[in-house]
């Protein structure tokens, strides 16, 4: 049996009864939905032919891994004159996907239908209908100045790209798959068989030794300043907390004793969800494997946050559900150098 194997098991140590539909205070807060992508609707023949010819329909854009972008935020254009002028000009888009519809809570109008448009190639600013004052950025170039409609869009559209692009043919035949349900299906001609979007779930998690210190750790070289928490993905067949074990194991000879789900985040580049967990170990020595994990270190609360401050090191930023499960530990908000 090897080590990984031989840990203590994951609730050990938890109360043997507890309250009906019990849940635990230490939870990431929930971020609400601002896009209901509509999955009975998309199924309907014809939906994306029915938000094109509304005048209220509104576009985003995307080409490759970039994002047509405006201002501060994602270029969310009128969708019929768009596509109009973007076929006008030979530019038509090779997708045209159905994102769903904006919630109440939204920056949007509720009730707005929403439209991706996925060009082959990028177009110009000020050309085929596109404004002047656009431009093509990747999400994290843009990420930290958008609202949260925004940056719901723009990860629910990678995503959705991102499945498309890696899914053109039928895994058992080779056949061309055909684009049904508004984008969320493909569909082989050849054997009927219907293919949907994927997710790679991965754990990323918090590891707190015995004294209450947090390892974090990072890659590359080994005088880099950049330290994250831990992070892999789950295997076929393997639950998330098997997975939790396993990966803190394999990358720094740590054994988990017990370890909590706190919340998740989409992370589609290409297509992950990353499911946020804190571990606690009996361990206190961490030992990199040399390949995915170059540095590992223990950090109390007063040394992560000197650390940062005077530049030593570098954490996750505010992004990533990396910097909430740091800050779940710590207590508050880390302050950054910049802030300083």
């Amino acid at each position: 049996m090897s080590h990984a194997e031989s840990v203590t098991p994951v609730y050990q140590g938890q109360p043997a009864t507890l309250p009906a539909n019990h849940l635990m205070d230490t939870l990431l807060p929930v971020r609400p939905a601002l896009v209901d992508r509509g999955s009975a609707v998309r199924t309907a023949p014809g939906i994306v032919d029915e938000q094109l010819a509304s005048p209220g329909t509104l576009a985003v854009v995307l080409s490759g891994r970039q994002g047509l972008v405006q201002g501060g935020g994602l270029c969310v254009a009128a969708a019929q004159p768009l596509f109009q002028e973007l076929t006008a000009a030979g530019s038509a888009p090779e997708l045209v996907i159905y994102l769903g519809s904006a919630l109440p809570d939204s920056d949007l109008p509720a009730g707005t239908g929403l439209l991706l448009y996925v060009l082959p190639e990028q177009v110009a600013p000020g050309t085929a209908g596109i404004p002047s004052d656009a431009r093509w950025a990747g999400f994290r170039e843009v990420a930290a100045g958008l609202s949260a409609t925004h940056t719901a869009l723009f990860v629910e559209a990678s995503a959705i790209t991102n499945w498309h692009a890696g899914h053109t043919h039928c895994p058992r035949c080779g056949t061309p798959t055909e684009v049904e349900a508004g984008g969320w299906v493909r569909r082989c001609p050849a054997d009927s068989s219907e293919h949907y979007p994927r997710t790679d779930p991965a754990i990323i998690v918090t590891v707190v030794g015995p004294d209450g210190r947090l390892l974090l750790g990072g890659g590359g070289p080994l005088d880099a300043r950049n330290y994250s928490t831990l992070a892999g993905f789950v295997e076929p067949g393997e639950s998330l907390e098997q997975a939790v074990v396993r990966e803190i194991y394999e990358e720094v000879g740590v054994r988990v004793t017990a370890c909590q789900y706190l919340g998740s985040q989409s992370w589609p580049f290409p297509a992950s969800l990353m499911l946020g967990f804190t571990a606690v170990t009996e361990d206190a020595e961490a030992r990199p494997d040399g390949v995915e994990v170059t540095r590992a270190r223990w950090f109390s609360r007063e040394e992560l946050q000197e650390a940062v401050l005077a530049g030593d090191i570098t954490i996750s930023s505010r992004l990533s559900i990396a910097r909430s499960l740091i800050e779940h530990w710590y207590g508050g908000r880390i302050r950054d150098l910049a802030e300083a």
